[in-house]
C-alpha cells in the first residue's frame, strides 16, 4: 500500500510562536507514528523557524526506537549536509529555500545546480542517508536528479492542489497529467518516487491513484486539521482515501 509521511514541521510553528517548550513536536510524531504513519518528515530551515536542531535530536532517537524512518528535509547547504551526517537520518530530502518564502514555492532547479546537488549528494550517501530531491515533474528535472546520484524524486503537488481548490478544473487536469507522466518517468530511470505538497482530503485521492508513487508526504493539512478533530483521526481519514484510491487503482 502507499506509504503516509506525516510532516510536523508546523507544531513547531505553533511553539514557536510564543517562545514556549509546547506543544512539542516529537509527541506530535509519537501520535502520528501510532496511527499509523510509515515515517515523520521534518524540514530543519537555515533561520530556524519552525523545526529546531534539538527537535532533530530527539527525533533521530525516537524513529529508531519505533523501526520508523525519519525524512531530514533540507536545504542544499554545507551547514545542512553536515547536520544530516551528523545525524544520519534514514532519509534526506534536498528541497529550496528563500528567507522570505512562507512555505516551500515549488521545486529544486536540479539542472541549473547540478554539481552542488550532486556533490551533497554523495555526500549524504557515505552515511547511509536515502537521497530524494523535491522537484517540478519536468522531465529535465528528472533526468537531472537520476543524473545527480539521487535515489528518490518527491514531486512537488502544490499547483496542482491549489488549482483544483480552486475549481480550475482544466489545469488542474493538466498538471495532473505532468504529474502521472513525471511519475512514470522517474519510475523508468530507477528511481522511487514520492509526492507531497498542500495535499488535503479533496485532492489526495487523485494523486493517491498515480501507481509509480509509492509515498506522499503531507503535514501542514494535518497538523490544521487535527485542531478539530485530532491528529490521529485526521491521519486516519488521510490513510483512508489513500488506500480507498489503491483499492480503486487495483480493481
Amino acid at each position: 500500500m502507499l506509504r503516509l509521511g506525516v510532516n510536523i514541521d508546523h507544531v513547531a510553528t505553533i511553539r514557536n510562536a510564543r517562545g514556549s517548550s509546547y506543544p512539542e513536536p516529537v509527541r506530535a510524531a509519537e501520535l502520528a507514528l501510532a496511527a499509523g504513519a510509515d515515517g515523520i518528515t521534518a524540514h530543519l530551515r537555515e533561520d530556524r523557524r519552525h523545526i529546531s536542531d534539538a527537535d532533530i535530536a530527539v527525533l533521530t532517537d525516537l524513529c529508531l526506537k519505533r523501526g520508523k524512518p525519519l525524512n531530514f528535509e533540507m536545504a542544499v547547504t554545507d551547514e545542512m549536509v553536515g547536520i544530516a551526517i551528523g545525524a544520519k537520518p534514514h532519509a534526506a530530502c534536498l528541497v529550496p529555500e528563500r528567507r522570505e518564502e512562507v512555505t516551500t514555492e515549488g521545486g529544486l532547479d536540479v539542472v541549473k545546480g547540478a554539481n552542488r546537488i550532486a556533490d551533497a549528494t554523495g555526500r549524504l550517501r557515505t552515511v547511509g542517508a536515502r537521497v530524494s530531491l523535491f522537484i517540478e515533474p519536468d522531465p529535465a528535472q528528472i533526468q537531472a536528479s537520476a543524473d545527480a546520484g539521487a535515489q528518490v524524486v518527491e514531486l512537488h503537488t502544490g499547483a496542482y492542489c491549489d488549482a483544483a481548490r480552486a475549481g480550475e478544473t482544466d489545469r488542474a487536469a493538466a498538471i495532473l497529467e505532468r504529474l502521472k507522466s513525471g511519475a512514470a518517468l522517474a519510475a523508468s530511470l530507477g528511481l522511487e518516487v514520492h509526492a507531497g505538497h498542500g495535499i488535503d482530503y479533496a485532492t489526495v485521492k487523485p494523486i493517491a491513484a498515480i501507481p509509480q508513487i509509492v509515498e506522499l508526504n503531507i503535514g501542514h493539512f494535518l497538523i490544521g486539521e487535527a485542531i478539530f478533530v485530532g491528529l490521529p483521526q485526521a491521519i486516519l481519514r488521510m490513510r483512508t482515501l489513500m488506500d480507498a484510491a489503491r483499492l480503486e487503482l487495483a480493481a
